[in-house]
């Protein structure tokens, strides 16, 4: 295994370790928003408009991470510092 080999799996790693992160924290934040809605009025279900929103993320979040996972390549690393250098 080269260095660049482990870089990248390490950055995957990284990544899903992340989303998973992400996961648990939308599900504390739902449950929190469920529970404050329940003891606050118990009227019109307003949790499911930050849940819906939030939610959209996490799917983006985890497509992201599963399903687009290219390798960094060293001509975009390039690219980026070229960027920095004009700003």
């Amino acid at each position: 295994m080269t260095d660049e080999q482990r870089r990248q799996a390490l950055g995957r790693i990284h990544a899903k370790r992340s989303f998973w992160w992400h996961l648990g924290a939308y599900i504390v934040g739902i449950v929190v928003l469920v529970v404050v809605w329940y003891f606050s009025s118990g009227g019109y279900f307003w949790p499911v408009w930050p849940a819906l929103g939030w939610g959209i993320g996490l799917v983006f979040h985890g497509l992201g991470v599963f399903l687009g996972m290219k390798p960094i390549t060293e001509e975009q690393i390039q690219r980026e510092i070229n960027r920095g250098h004009r700003s």
